[in-house]
């Protein structure tokens, strides 16, 4: 087999990352899928796709802190599988929007923390809009893959 038909096939394997749900990993997720995206050519899908890696990746921190995460990203025919696993098996929650004012734009670190305040529930819209499919999958004996679909466009 050709050396570079070898190097393809390398480039093309999914990213399958596990973790400790941390408050660094969604910054480590971001910069993972960014750069997957970029080896497999994508590279007009990196702002979308790592804004729902982070969105998330994010979620599942907060689900389940200081426990084991999975990010995984796929590559399809035509899109791309973005899914994250967390032990939780609390379902993901939106929350309507609401008028932002320029305080909001400031990050809070305490955010991620279990139990601060109402924050967080307004990323999944910003997922679905972003993505050409979303869903979230129970698993046994429990958990949950929340995922995106993103079309690539080709």
């Amino acid at each position: 087999m050709p050396a570079e038909r070898q190097f393809r096939t390398a480039v093309r394997a999914e990213l399958d990352v596990t973790c400790l749900a941390a408050l660094t990993v969604p910054g480590m997720a971001r910069m993972l899928v960014g750069l997957r995206l970029t080896e497999w050519g994508l590279d007009a899908l990196v702002p979308d796709v790592c804004l729902i890696a982070a969105e998330l990746v994010t979620n599942a921190v907060k689900s389940t802190p200081d426990r084991e995460i999975r990010v995984r990203l796929t590559p399809e025919r035509e899109s791309v599988l973005l899914g994250v696993w967390d032990a939780s098996d609390e379902m993901p929650r939106t929350k309507p929007p609401v008028e932002a004012s320029l305080l909001d734009l400031v990050p809070d670190p305490r955010a991620l923390e279990p139990g601060h305040g109402d924050a967080g529930g307004r990323g999944l819209p910003i997922v679905a809009a972003l993505a050409s499919e979303c869903r979230v999958s129970r698993t046994a004996p429990h958990g949950k893959w929340v995922w995106a679909r993103v079309r690539t466009g080709k």
